[in-house]
């Protein structure tokens, strides 16, 4: 079992940045794939950003590429999502999910995660 706290959200302009950190707590939090979900207002849940239980491969939608970084520090039981260049359609409620995996396969739908936690606000003004 996992349990997810996300922090960090808030208003920045565009242009700014924002760093989310989502803390873990259980053992074994190094057998985890971690990754980063955002629903939008009316939107549906997407996914962001995802990391592998050892930080060596991460993996991005492609409208973030270049401009969001994800990692993890396992000693620390947190991942992070270091968000540069905000743009108002960032605007969202992001959300931290888990999955115990080794595996090199990378996981895009909310259904293939086990834990998640209750979101972060995170607003871009124009």
């Amino acid at each position: 079992q996992v349990q997810l706290v996300e922090s960090g959200g808030g208003l920045v302009q565009a242009g700014g940045s924002l760093r989310l950190s989502c803390a873990a707590s259980g053992r074994s939090f190094s057998s985890y794939k971690m990754a980063w979900f955002r629903q939008g207002p009316g939107k549906e849940r997407e996914f962001v950003a995802a990391i592998s239980w050892n930080g060596v491969s991460t993996y991005y939608v492609d409208s973030v590429k270049g401009r969001f970084t994800i990692s993890r520090e396992n000693a620390k039981n947190t991942v992070y999502l270091q968000m540069n260049s905000l743009k108002p359609e960032d605007t969202a409620v992001y959300y931290c999910a888990a999955r115990q995996d080794y595996s090199s396969s990378w996981f895009r739908t909310i259904s293939q995660y086990d834990y998640w936690g209750q979101g972060t606000q995170v607003t871009v003004s124009s």
